[in-house]
């Protein structure tokens, strides 16, 4: 397993370390914010394309290599540090994952490309209530002869609400709570029978409940065997988890600088405050934690490129740690900058509020926490 980046991977973060920094600033979150953009940002979106981030999972041609997850984990990583609401995680991670572990060959020639291009987006509609829980599902697919009709609700899902395609995790045999029975579909989001209302979220990004009342799609929008969804979607949330825990890494490392330079800098009663002993037990704590949640994240990443059998151990070892140390970090860079900490001029608000979202999206720290522990036969 390697901890250390390729000479491309590493150019790979330096221009995503540099385009977040440059063009992803915390300033640009607040304008959109204020514009009323709740993660709604097509000129971003025309840049990632144009620096080919959609497609860093996808091959030229069948066989070709890529930068690979470890790669796309970079660029999570500095859009981290930046906060910066982009459909990558979504559409370069989730949705390319779905296509190329259980599409068809027709459905991944169809979508891929586009994806790679930047030319459509997409968003994962799975959660139905405020608690993951990727089983409990109980949207419907029912077959109509011609393929299935979907009815049902799903809540809070990200970019929903500027995403051009849905891939919808619905029931085709079973009960809620059962992994049998699953099956993953491609919706267009204009499809008729899909409502989408829009929801403003604490961390300016913006998700959706979506409604599907009695949407048709034909057989072919079916991705994978049907009853037999959750072998697909349980590899890709593996590959969400990890790929968000490189965000809260990215996230918590920013929060962590920001603090640390604030330390150094103010005063108090004629001293840096960094100067005082309880307030170096608490950075040295911070910058433990996060290098070990790098060394979690980095194996994961690592673990998905090299196939290894234990990836979805490690996806969740990767996003419990990165959980509690972005908890902790964001709590900790508002209470030592004071008063100013709880300002919105200042930044440190921006990462406590997406920091909430990050910790409950794809499961939580105690709920990975759980699931690494059965994993490993507990």
């Amino acid at each position: 397993m390697s901890f250390v980046l390729t000479e491309d991977q590493e150019m790979l973060r330096e221009t995503a370390t540099a385009f977040a920094r440059d063009e992803l600033s915390i300033a640009h979150l607040r304008a959109m914010r204020d514009a009323g953009a709740n993660g709604k940002d097509s000129a971003t979106r025309q840049k990632l394309a144009e620096l080919g981030f959609f497609g860093v999972i996808i091959p030229d041609e069948p066989g070709a290599e890529t930068f690979g997850m470890a790669g796309l984990g970079q660029i999570l990583e500095a859009q981290g540090r930046t906060v910066a609401a982009t459909p990558l995680l979504q559409t370069a991670l989730i949705a390319a994952s779905t296509l190329q572990l259980g599409g068809s060959a027709a459905q991944q020639a169809a979508w891929l490309p586009k994806i790679a291009a930047g030319e459509k987006t997409f968003a994962l509609a799975l959660d139905e209530s405020a608690h993951f829980s990727p089983y409990n599902v109980s949207t419907e697919a029912e077959r109509n002869g011609q393929g299935y009709t979907i009815n049902g609700l799903k809540k809070y899902v990200p970019d929903a609400h500027h995403a051009d395609m849905l891939i919808v995790v619905a029931r085709t045999f079973g009960e809620a709570g059962d992994r049998h029975g699953l099956s993953l579909f491609l919706v267009p989001a204009d499809a008729k029978g899909v409502s989408i209302a829009e929801l403003k979220t604490v961390d300016s990004h913006g998700a959706a409940h979506v409604t599907f009342d009695g949407v048709n799609v034909p057989e072919s929008a079916l991705i994978g065997p049907a009853d037999e969804g959750a072998d697909i979607l349980d590899p890709v949330l593996d590959r969400a988890a990890i790929g968000l825990a490189a965000e809260m890494l990215g996230s918590s490392q920013a929060a962590f600088d920001m603090t640390l330079e604030y330390l150094n800098t103010r005063k108090q009663f004629g001293q840096l405050i960094g100067s005082f002993q309880s307030l170096q037990h608490r950075a040295a704590k911070m910058f433990v934690d996060l290098e070990m949640t790098r060394s979690c994240v980095m194996a994961a990443l690592s673990a998905v490129d090299e196939g290894k059998a234990d990836i979805a151990e490690l996806a969740s070892l990767a996003k419990a740690r990165a959980g509690e140390l972005v908890h902790l970090v964001s709590n900790e860079c508002v209470q030592m900058h004071g008063g100013i900490g709880m300002t919105d001029a200042a930044e440190p608000g921006f990462y406590m509020k997406r920091a909430r979202v990050q910790e409950a999206l794809y499961g939580s720290a105690s709920w990975h926490r759980d699931r690494y522990a059965r994993l490993g036969g507990y």
